[in-house]
């Protein structure tokens, strides 16, 4: 069983983008590394001014570079893409939806350490330069440079699969290999929305003030809504249910239920035909009213 400890930079985030920086390590069962790969390639995409931003890697620095498929490494990765080996990747989805425009489809099991210290952390930030430090991680960088006489550009792929490393050593010490994988593919319980219109706000509490909300998020698709985030909303709907309110009118701050309750059916079945609502709202009063 070997680690296969992988980074990539690429030409941006959209759908279209593509792989210019392959790194990986490979390590033994104990996390020694046995080989280090690390290329640069000609992406078949510009890089985006975004994307440079970020790694600095310019079109002047792949000119003489090869298609990725055409690189050692990558010939390399796909001799060990086997069910005997892990992979770890610092948030695996991104990563590997790249890697299969390059007709790589994953064989092996998968540690992600992004998903890994969101369940261990959940209120803390999860990047990987965030661990980097608040772990201490930086303070052994050096060692590993040395010893293996590495070459590193600041926020280029091997400098990121060096401090990944020291991430999975730090994460075994805590876990074995089984339950790392296990936490991977486990979803993430989320007590708080954490980015959006109501970040840092708890999701019972919004589904109870905003029902709507809630409802529109559960119409998106999985490549807009988080798999965690839809996965928690699921979760506490459980308990309670969405219960839509009128915003405006008579009735206003009052559920269709209680409308009924005062005796006022009519006026839903006029609201029904008539008022523009939210659909969840619609669905619920042509529930009571039997339309």
């Amino acid at each position: 069983m070997k680690f296969i400890i992988l980074d990539t930079e690429t030409t941006g985030t959209k759908e279209a983008d593509r792989i210019l920086q392959l790194s990986f390590l490979v390590t033994d069962e104990n996390n020694e590394i046995e080989e280090i790969h690390d290329t640069l390639c000609m992406p078949p995409v510009p890089i985006s001014y975004e994307a440079m931003a970020v790694h600095h890697i310019t079109p002047e620095k792949i000119v003489n570079c090869k298609l990725l498929k055409e690189t050692i490494p990558f010939k390399r990765l796909n001799e060990l893409n086997i069910a005997e080996n892990i992979l770890v990747i610092h948030n695996a989805k991104f990563d590997l939806e790249m890697l299969f425009k390059e007709d790589f489809e994953n064989n092996m099991p998968v540690i992600d350490t992004f998903r890994i210290v969101k369940h261990l952390y959940p209120e803390d930030r999860h990047s990987l330069q965030i661990n980097r430090y608040s772990l201490g991680l930086y303070k052994k960088e050096q060692e590993i440079i040395k010893k293996h006489n590495i070459e590193i550009n600041a926020h280029d792929a091997l400098g990121d699969v060096i401090v990944l490393k020291l991430l999975l050593d730090y994460l075994l010490e805590q876990k074995s290999v089984e339950e790392l994988i296990e936490l991977t593919k486990t979803p993430i319980l989320y007590e708080k929305f954490y980015n959006g219109k109501y970040k840092r706000e708890k999701i019972v509490d919004i589904i109870e003030k905003d029902p709507a909300y809630i409802e529109y998020l559960l119409t998106q698709t999985e490549y807009e809504l988080d798999f965690d985030l839809r996965y928690s909303i699921n979760y506490y709907l459980q308990e309670r249910e969405l219960e839509f309110k009128f915003q405006v009118g008579k009735y206003k701050g009052l559920t269709p239920k209680e409308i009924i309750e005062n005796g006022d059916e009519q006026y839903l079945k006029w609201a029904y035909h008539n008022m523009k609502m939210d659909k969840g709202l619609r669905k619920q009063i042509g529930e009571l009213i039997e339309i």
